[in-house]
């Protein structure tokens, strides 16, 4: 008996990738739901955090059923973006505070260099004071005929007034340190009492230092003296003038606030002059 030979039919199955979306559609909606109903029971904060993670799910391709990671990643964003900006003002407010600091400071100096520039004017001393105020402090030079004899580095008498002064005027600006320097010419000196400049010029720096801080109102932990001897020149030392003007004592009121790149102008530029 022959076979016969029956053609099968195969049924055409429909095209289903039109699930796929249909899928998607139906997850969000039942997180839309579900958000909806979350609105009516939560509080601001937790909306908040729910719409950063929608939109943060809808632009970056994250499933809206991961939004619990989603969430928390906004909230470490926020709270790394709340610190960067915290510090950002805490910056901006210290570089407020330290520039109101300088402007206070260099007040204090004006009017400090604008008293004793008075008292210099007022008492004939015009050829035996000076002052400068740069970037780095208020100098009040002495020549030291005004304060010493020849090789000596004992006060004169009629000289401790203008200590008094000077330590009067300074006992109004008590936040700042002070320096007090002794220089000499390049004539050396060899007595009893000096074997050298250096020694000249550090024993006189700490004699006028003795009398300022006869003021108690003067802190001693912000007072130093230094000897330079000859090696801090003003003027040449080849003429008498100029050995003049290196003979001399210096009390500096030192800023607290100093532009470095300016002091190093003004530094290289004296040195400069010197030669």
């Amino acid at each position: 008996m022959s076979k016969k030979h029956r053609k099968e039919h195969h049924e055409e199955h429909a095209d289903e990738t039109w699930l796929i979306p249909y899928a998607d559609l139906l997850t969000l909606l039942l997180a839309l739901f579900i958000v909806l109903y979350a609105m009516s029971s939560t509080d601001s904060k937790k909306f908040q955090d729910m719409s950063k993670a929608f939109n943060i799910a809808f632009s970056s391709g994250v499933g809206v059923l991961e939004q619990s990671a989603v969430i928390s990643n906004a909230n470490q964003f926020e709270d790394t973006t709340e610190s960067k900006r915290h510090k950002e003002n805490a910056d901006m407010s210290k570089q407020e505070n330290i520039e109101a600091l300088k402007k206070k400071e260099q007040e204090d100096l004006e009017k400090l260099k604008k008293q004793v520039d008075n008292y210099i004017k007022s008492n004939g001393l015009t050829t035996q004071l000076d002052t400068k105020l740069n970037q780095s402090q208020l100098t009040i030079t002495i020549s030291d005929s005004s304060l010493f004899a020849p090789g000596s580095a004992k006060v004169k008498p009629e000289s401790r007034k203008l200590a008094v002064e000077i330590s009067s005027m300074l006992q109004k600006y008590p936040d700042y340190q002070v320096e007090v320097s002794g220089h000499t010419d390049n004539v050396p000196i060899n007595n009893a009492e000096f074997e050298s400049n250096w020694d000249l010029s550090s024993m006189r720096a700490l004699r006028f230092l003795d009398i300022l801080l006869l003021n108690k109102n003067l802190d001693p932990h912000l007072f130093s003296t230094i000897g330079y001897g000859e090696y801090h020149p003003v003027a040449k030392n080849s003429t008498v003038e100029g050995r003049s003007k290196n003979r001399r004592v210096e009390v500096s009121i030192m800023r607290k606030y100093t532009d470095t790149t300016n002091t190093t102008v003004v530094s290289a530029s004296a040195a400069a002059d010197k030669k």
